[in-house]
């Protein structure tokens, strides 16, 4: 971002300022669950295994679903994920984790982006990801379901880091006593994601900024 600004200045003088100003970068330790319905998913291939980076949007989706809470009760924030640009296309929070919650996130990505047949939807093993309703809305529109190998992580690593970094830069440290209010900060955190944060994976560009480069 100092560089956009016209700033010059190195890694070691940056590391120095922050000492200086006692500020520390958030991280933490990723952790993940284990599916437990591997064999049942065998049949699933994933479709993006050595095929190269997507060149343009609606091409390559993923998605996934995470705990969240409240004081109120435990939820499930589902995703869906535009591989190109990194751009979080639909999501959903519900209380309960369903094939209902990832179908509404799918749901909402369809309808913010209207994508043509032949994308490619990945996404991990979780029963969330296997239901009818969801294959029936992927094969409606045309779309190849692709899951990730039995114990293989990285398979669906983009989802994950968004993940990751929604939790340590945002969530972390916070207290929400309704879904409501949870509700509100995610639609605050996907706006700041997409708009504005940075990813080195794209250039140091925000997803919305590489997108218009293709305009």
């Amino acid at each position: 971002m100092l560089r956009k600004q016209g700033e010059e200045f190195g890694v070691n003088r940056v590391a120095s300022l922050m000492r200086f100003a006692g500020l520390q970068g958030r991280v933490v330790k990723v952790t993940r669950r284990v599916p437990g319905v591997q064999k049942f998913y065998e049949r699933n291939e994933n479709l993006r295994l050595h095929k190269p980076m997507p060149g343009t949007i609606n091409q390559q989706w993923v998605g996934d679903l995470t705990y969240l809470k409240t004081q109120e009760r435990a939820c499930y924030l589902a995703t869906v994920m535009d591989l190109y640009s990194r751009r979080i296309v639909g999501w959903a929070l519900g209380r309960d984790r369903t094939t209902k919650l990832t179908c509404k996130a799918l749901n909402n990505a369809i309808r913010q982006r209207d994508p043509e047949p032949g994308l490619i939807f990945h996404s991990d093993r979780g029963v969330e990801y296997g239901g009818i309703k969801l294959r029936d809305i992927l094969e409606r529109h045309g779309f190849l379901a692709s899951m990730s190998r039995a114990y293989h992580s990285q398979d669906n690593a983009h989802m994950e880091s968004f993940f990751h970094s929604m939790k340590i830069e945002w969530i972390r440290g916070k207290t929400f006593v309704t879904m409501d209010e949870l509700k509100g900060d995610l639609h605050r955190y996907v706006r700041f994601y997409n708009c504005n944060r940075l990813h080195s994976g794209i250039g140091y560009c925000s997803p919305v900024e590489y997108e218009r480069k293709l305009i």
